[in-house]
């Protein structure tokens, strides 16, 4: 079972920490949520989080106004420490400052406490506090917001039996295949360093984004 913390940046109970909640979750306006927020634009049951598969996966629950993400409109999304939720006019920051730390730390590809994987029980306050604040501190790109919510490539869904493996494999070869194709016509200027795209060749490519934008919608909401 996992434990999640919950922090909440902005809204009317901004300051609330929600420490060590046992998954599953939800966070909504009613009474009998793990998260009650007092916010007249979330729904009374308005997302839901919980373990799956080692990872922690937050699901919209057919709110009225939706979820958001790291700014973007979701309907399911993997969690990862450092991330923003946004329900009405509430935002939640995923993670304890250890947990994003350790991923800030991840992310450059370095350990905390010197290259060594840092157990935090085994070191006092004072210790943790001067690690993590450099943690959170470090960064080459200025705005650490960027450097925290970059997309990495996600990984694939394991334990698929045959034919839901073959789905997955044919709706990868179908974009792969049209992106390839679409790729390979595009006009490459190497006098300018720039590439064009003919009018037909946008379309081609606005009709692959609209096809991943059903995909994903209907992924994240089957009915």
């Amino acid at each position: 079972m996992s434990l999640v913390t919950l922090r909440i940046l902005d809204g009317v109970d901004r300051g609330t920490v929600f420490s060590d909640l046992a998954t599953p979750i939800t966070i909504g306006r009613e009474e009998g949520n793990s998260v009650q927020l007092n916010d007249e634009r979330i729904s009374r049951f308005h997302v839901k989080i919980q373990e799956d598969g080692g990872k922690i996966v937050l699901t919209d629950l057919q709110s009225t106004n939706g979820t958001k993400v790291n700014g973007e409109s979701v309907k399911i999304w993997i969690l990862r420490f450092g991330d923003v939720i946004t329900v009405g006019r509430t935002v939640l920051l995923f993670g304890s400052r250890e947990e994003i730390a350790q991923r800030l730390a991840s992310l450059r590809g370095a350990n905390l406490a010197n290259g060594v994987e840092l157990d935090l029980d085994e070191l006092d306050d004072e210790s943790a506090s001067v690690s993590l604040d450099f943690e959170l501190n470090w960064s080459d790109d200025p705005d650490a917001q960027t450097t925290l919510h970059t997309l990495l490539p996600p990984e694939l869904p394991e334990g698929l039996d045959p034919g839901q493996a073959a789905q997955v494999s044919e709706l990868l070869q179908y974009i792969h295949m049209r992106m390839r194709s679409l790729l390979q016509s595009v006009k490459v200027s190497k006098e300018i360093d720039s590439v064009s795209f003919t009018q037909r060749q946008w379309q081609n490519f606005l009709d692959i984004d609209s096809q991943l934008a059903m995909y994903i919608r209907s992924v994240g909401d089957p009915d």
